[in-house]
Protein backbone atom coordinates (compact mmCIF):
# COMPACT_ATOMS: atom_id res chain seq x y z
CA UNK A 1 0.00 0.00 0.00
CA UNK A 2 2.80 2.41 0.90
CA UNK A 3 4.44 1.92 -2.51
CA UNK A 4 1.11 2.60 -4.26
CA UNK A 5 0.75 5.91 -2.41
CA UNK A 6 4.31 6.81 -3.39
CA UNK A 7 3.53 5.86 -6.99
CA UNK A 8 0.41 8.06 -7.06
CA UNK A 9 2.35 11.00 -5.59
CA UNK A 10 5.16 10.47 -8.10
CA UNK A 11 2.65 10.33 -10.95
CA UNK A 12 0.93 13.49 -9.72
CA UNK A 13 4.23 15.39 -9.65
CA UNK A 14 5.03 14.17 -13.16
CA UNK A 15 1.57 15.16 -14.38
CA UNK A 16 1.87 18.63 -12.88
CA UNK A 17 5.31 19.17 -14.40
CA UNK A 18 4.16 17.79 -17.73
CA UNK A 19 1.09 20.01 -17.81
CA UNK A 20 2.94 23.16 -16.81
CA UNK A 21 6.22 22.73 -18.66
CA UNK A 22 5.50 20.25 -21.47
CA UNK A 23 6.94 16.79 -20.75
CA UNK A 24 9.10 17.92 -17.84
CA UNK A 25 7.76 15.02 -15.81
CA UNK A 26 10.91 12.97 -16.37
CA UNK A 27 12.70 15.50 -14.20
CA UNK A 28 10.65 14.16 -11.29
CA UNK A 29 10.11 10.64 -12.45
CA UNK A 30 13.62 9.28 -12.87
CA UNK A 31 14.96 10.40 -9.47
CA UNK A 32 11.76 9.43 -7.67
CA UNK A 33 11.50 6.07 -9.41
CA UNK A 34 15.09 5.20 -8.54
CA UNK A 35 15.41 6.62 -5.04
CA UNK A 36 11.89 6.63 -3.64
CA UNK A 37 10.20 3.72 -5.42
CA UNK A 38 13.50 1.78 -5.69
CA UNK A 39 13.33 0.87 -9.38
CA UNK A 40 16.53 -0.01 -11.23
CA UNK A 41 17.93 3.06 -13.05
CA UNK A 42 17.68 1.66 -16.55
CA UNK A 43 14.08 0.58 -15.89
CA UNK A 44 13.36 4.00 -14.39
CA UNK A 45 14.46 5.77 -17.59
CA UNK A 46 12.30 3.44 -19.70
CA UNK A 47 9.35 3.58 -17.29
CA UNK A 48 9.54 7.37 -17.33
CA UNK A 49 9.04 7.35 -21.10
CA UNK A 50 6.08 4.99 -20.74
CA UNK A 51 4.49 7.28 -18.15
CA UNK A 52 5.19 10.52 -20.00
CA UNK A 53 3.50 9.41 -23.24
CA UNK A 54 -0.03 9.17 -21.79
CA UNK A 55 0.55 12.29 -19.68
CA UNK A 56 1.69 14.17 -22.77
CA UNK A 57 -1.38 13.04 -24.70
CA UNK A 58 -3.64 14.28 -21.89
CA UNK A 59 -1.78 17.60 -21.69
CA UNK A 60 -1.91 18.00 -25.48
CA UNK A 61 -5.67 17.40 -25.48
CA UNK A 62 -6.13 20.02 -22.77
CA UNK A 63 -3.98 22.56 -24.63
CA UNK A 64 -5.73 21.73 -27.93
CA UNK A 65 -9.15 22.29 -26.35
CA UNK A 66 -7.94 25.70 -25.18
CA UNK A 67 -6.75 26.55 -28.71
CA UNK A 68 -3.07 26.65 -27.73
CA UNK A 69 -1.77 24.03 -30.18
CA UNK A 70 -1.32 24.37 -33.91
CA UNK A 71 -1.10 20.73 -35.03
CA UNK A 72 0.24 21.67 -38.47
CA UNK A 73 3.14 23.56 -36.89
CA UNK A 74 3.81 20.63 -34.56
CA UNK A 75 4.00 18.05 -37.37
CA UNK A 76 7.72 18.46 -38.23
CA UNK A 77 8.59 18.11 -34.54
CA UNK A 78 6.46 14.97 -34.28
CA UNK A 79 8.24 13.46 -37.28
CA UNK A 80 11.68 14.31 -35.89
CA UNK A 81 10.69 13.14 -32.43
CA UNK A 82 9.48 9.84 -33.82
CA UNK A 83 12.79 9.28 -35.60
CA UNK A 84 14.73 10.26 -32.47
CA UNK A 85 12.60 7.97 -30.32
CA UNK A 86 13.18 5.02 -32.62
CA UNK A 87 16.94 5.62 -32.70
CA UNK A 88 17.21 6.05 -28.93
CA UNK A 89 15.05 2.97 -28.37
CA UNK A 90 17.58 0.91 -30.34
CA UNK A 91 20.62 2.48 -28.62
CA UNK A 92 19.25 2.50 -25.06
CA UNK A 93 20.55 -0.94 -23.99
CA UNK A 94 23.97 -0.21 -25.51
CA UNK A 95 24.61 3.00 -23.55
CA UNK A 96 26.23 2.39 -20.15
CA UNK A 97 24.12 3.48 -17.18
CA UNK A 98 26.80 5.92 -15.98
CA UNK A 99 26.62 7.66 -19.38
CA UNK A 100 22.81 7.82 -19.20
CA UNK A 101 23.10 9.39 -15.74
CA UNK A 102 25.52 12.03 -16.99
CA UNK A 103 23.48 12.81 -20.11
CA UNK A 104 20.34 13.15 -17.98
CA UNK A 105 22.14 15.40 -15.49
CA UNK A 106 23.50 17.60 -18.29
CA UNK A 107 20.04 17.96 -19.82
CA UNK A 108 18.58 18.99 -16.46
CA UNK A 109 21.46 21.41 -15.89
CA UNK A 110 21.12 22.87 -19.39
CA UNK A 111 17.37 23.33 -18.97
CA UNK A 112 17.83 24.89 -15.55
CA UNK A 113 20.44 27.37 -16.76
CA UNK A 114 18.27 28.33 -19.75
CA UNK A 115 15.22 28.81 -17.52
CA UNK A 116 17.15 30.77 -14.93
CA UNK A 117 18.95 33.13 -17.29
CA UNK A 118 16.41 33.21 -20.12
CA UNK A 119 18.62 32.18 -23.03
Amino acid sequence: MKNKVKSVITGALAGLANGFFGAGGGLFLVPLLTRWIKIDERKAFATSVGIILPLSIISAIMYFMKGSINLLSALPFLIGGTVGGIISGHLFKKVPIHALRKIFALLILYGGIRALFGF
